[in-house]
């Protein structure tokens, strides 16, 4: 049974990062989605940028920019008609593998969440293959603990017609949010009116005050065409 994932988002003020892979109701189109919401200055002065192969992470206003370590990445880039999605800078140790000849799980073998206790953010990150198959993976302190680390991964040997899954950072808002726990979120892909209907109403169902911006991006399976859109709060 899949969920309506505006309706998840909806009643969850703030699951932090998100990210969606699944196929449209036709079985002719794979979809990606990735959004960002923030509760510090910091998290907040920032926009998606579109760069040669996906999209960046930029400071709407530089002079306010902080500490660019944790919120300054390319979430999104494409190798070879497969598309990574990351909620941080492992997204390009990703690409390096892959341009190498190597896979997806391998390139994270060795990372951890993210050093900023006491949240220790999970690291999600996913890759949508060519032919709509899918892996997502999360890297997280093992029931908050960050003397162990938890990696876990689900790999999807085909995408459902329209259905997706979504994982995110956190599991609810909290002090500190508890980490995203099991196996990602199956969720409704609908499609019939178009990337930007279905873009529109996951914009619209996160909480206003924690949003920042949203990625979309659709590939069409026989001719590899891709249609791709941004979301700016802030912009």
């Amino acid at each position: 049974m899949s969920s309506n994932i505006s309706s998840l988002l909806h009643n969850n003020p703030y699951p932090g990062r998100g990210i969606i892979m699944g196929l449209s109701e036709d079985a002719k189109r794979s979809v990606v989605v990735y959004f960002i919401m923030g509760r510090s200055e910091n998290s907040r002065n920032r926009i998606f940028a579109r760069t040669s192969d996906g999209i960046r992470t930029e400071a709407r206003d530089p002079d306010k920019l902080t500490d660019p370590s944790l919120v300054i990445y390319n979430p999104v880039r494409a190798i070879n008609g497969a598309a990574v999605v990351t909620n941080g800078s492992q997204t390009d140790a990703i690409i390096e593998n892959l341009s190498r000849g190597s896979d997806f799980k391998s390139a994270l073998s060795t990372w951890e969440f993210e050093p900023d206790p006491p949240i220790y953010t999970p690291r999600i990150s996913g890759i949508m293959n060519a032919d709509a198959s899918y892996c997502m993976s999360i890297i997280k302190a093992a029931d908050g603990d960050p003397s162990c680390c938890c990696r876990c991964f689900f790999d999807y040997s085909a995408s459902v017609p329209g259905q997706g899954r979504f994982i995110s950072t956190y599991k609810r808002d909290g002090s500190p949010p508890p980490s995203f726990a099991g196996e990602p979120i199956a969720v409704n892909i609908r499609l019939k009116n178009g990337l930007g209907y279905f873009a529109e109403n996951i914009w619209d169902a996160m909480d206003d005050s924690n949003k920042v911006s949203l990625y979309a991006r659709q590939t069409a399976l026989d001719t590899g065409k891709i249609d791709e859109l941004i979301i700016n709060k802030y912009a």
